[in-house]
């Protein structure tokens, strides 16, 4: 008997996200707590490093590693910065938000309704990755976000000026 073998893994989306991290068992640790992360799979390499991870957040799965030279793996710690953000829907927004906080994410932006419909707020958390933080409020019509759009900046331009 043959069985045919997945091109997509049961569980898995198209697109995964893969986050390199200077310490990965922290970094575990701290998804779990923040985000409420449940972990399928930890390998550890010869010298106790985490070479492979899987994790949940929610139905999202994401892959992580410690940093390592061979595949030029480099965290954004060593790079000095991550131009990446992962986008988080959650069911509260607020109370997610304070829970990252509290468990050592430093926030870029307070959770505030958006224009577009979402109540979002912005967080590095402690190994450089940064977080839009979101629950969905609001069914906009597309053909509105353009107008919200300008108005929302004329809003801001005119308080920075």
């Amino acid at each position: 008997m043959t069985t045919q073998i997945k091109p997509i893994p049961d569980g898995c989306h198209t697109v995964t996200p893969y986050l390199t991290v200077h310490d990965a068992d922290a970094a575990l640790a701290f998804y779990k707590k923040a985000f409420g992360a449940s972990e399928v799979l930890r390998l550890h390499m010869p010298d106790g490093k985490v070479g492979h991870a899987e994790f949940k957040i929610g139905e999202s799965n994401f892959m992580l590693s410690d940093e390592y030279p061979n595949p030029n793996s480099t965290s954004p710690q060593t790079l000095g910065g991550s131009t990446v953000k992962l986008h988080l829907y959650v069911t509260d927004a607020d109370a997610v938000f304070s829970r990252a906080i509290a468990a050592g994410a430093k926030e870029t932006m307070p959770v505030e309704n958006q224009f577009w419909g979402d109540r979002m707020g912005s967080l590095v958390d402690p190994f450089g990755h940064h977080w839009l933080v979101a629950t969905h409020v609001e069914d906009i019509d597309p053909s509105e976000l353009q107008e919200r759009m300008e108005t929302f900046f004329a809003a801001n331009q005119s308080r920075d000026n």
